[in-house]
């Protein structure tokens, strides 16, 4: 501060957004020098300088054009997400860890549901560049030819839940098929001897691999694959794919003692069709899910679920676009995540008989 007392605000200036010729003129300086400020390259200025400057922004309330700023770098301080299905409960706590951590880093986010529908991520990537957007973050991303081309272009692009499918990319994720392999492990250990998995028809790498790690693991335990129950369920709302892939369980075979449903949102649908049939869950039969959505201790106390940290997603997925944006190599961020490990006194029926491999509550 120079010490000497504030100048009043000029008449006009109360009256009309203030520019930068009008905080020049007031802290008696170029035109120049007040834009090399205002972005942050003080270097050639003195701290005298520099603070009539600021206390001119001040007292002038001056907002430095960002559409303008925009314009001229050709990027913004704008980041685009695109994510399918913000109904699910998934999806949003993807979204709000991301903008915390956007928000926190400088940015601002801009939030578009795609619905997993290839056309509509396409209108969203084209309207987003027109917003000169400075990346994007695509929260399982589809195929799509707008896709194809925003990469070609090389916009920094970060990947979320679902691996690029076409390939490569900067990632962040969980280690699918290690979560449906521990899935596998805990229904062995609740004495589950023909569990089952519940899938959607549009498969997605994420959940694909899901399914496959827990097929996988109980043939590597000593299961024949025939003995391991599948089960598909149409359209793209995980809901009413759950309560599609019980029902043909059902009809194929009864209700099984255990399964994996590759989603939260798959095993609230097939808890759904529980309740209809009168089967009780989880004394009859367990299902266990994969997202650990933070609402089922209110609505879903009956679900075993492996717990996927989407609170930390969104400082990874700035460190992936910092990385992008610096032009330095990125590569897959894996964040581990919670394997079910407690037992309940609602579990009491599907206890394992006495010599099995037990799991301790912590």
């Amino acid at each position: 501060m120079t010490g000497k007392p504030a100048k009043p605000v000029p008449e006009g200036a109360r009256k009309h957004a203030a520019s930068l010729a009008t905080v020049a003129r007031d802290a008696g300086v170029s035109v120049a020098t007040v834009s090399r400020i205002v972005n942050g390259k003080t270097g050639r200025a003195s701290a005298q300088t520099i603070a009539r400057v600021e206390e001119a922004i001040t007292r002038l309330s001056y907002r430095p054009n960002s559409v303008g700023r925009a314009l001229r770098h050709r990027t913004s301080r704008v980041v685009a997400m695109l994510a399918p299905n913000l109904d699910n409960p998934a999806m949003a706590a993807i979204a709000v860890s991301t903008e915390s951590a956007l928000r926190d880093a400088g940015f601002v986010m801009i939030l578009c549901d795609t619905h997993d529908r290839a056309e509509l991520q396409d209108d969203y990537l084209r309207a987003m560049r027109d917003q000169l957007v400075a990346g994007y973050v695509m929260v399982s991303a589809v195929r799509s030819k707008g896709l194809e081309e925003t990469l070609k272009r090389g916009d920094p692009t970060v990947f979320v839940a679902r691996r690029n499918p076409l390939g490569g990319g900067a990632f962040v994720g969980i280690d699918d098929r290690k979560a449906g392999a521990d899935v596998a492990d805990f229904l062995l250990a609740c004495g589950v001897d023909r569990p089952a998995v519940l899938m959607a028809q549009q498969n997605a790498s994420s959940t694909s691999e899901r399914a496959a790690g827990f097929i996988e693991r109980l043939v590597a335990r000593g299961l024949p694959d025939d003995a391991i129950r599948r089960a598909i369920g149409p359209g793209l709302s995980h809901i009413e794919i759950g309560y599609a892939a019980a029902g043909m369980l059902v009809r194929e075979g009864g209700w099984p003692r255990g399964a994996l449903c590759v989603s939260d949102m798959i095993a609230y649908g097939a808890y759904r069709l529980a309740v209809q049939h009168g089967v009780q869950i989880p004394q009859r039969c367990r299902l266990v899910g994969v997202d650990g959505n933070a609402i089922n201790t209110w609505i879903a106390p009956w679900l075993t679920s492996i717990r996927i940290p989407y609170e930390s997603f969104g400082r990874h997925v700035v460190e992936q676009l910092q990385s992008l944006w610096s032009g330095a190599a990125t590569s897959e961020i894996r964040v581990p995540h919670e394997a079910p490990s407690a037992w309940s006194e609602s579990d009491a029926p599907m206890r394992p008989a006495a010599g099995a491999t037990q799991i301790v509550k912590r």
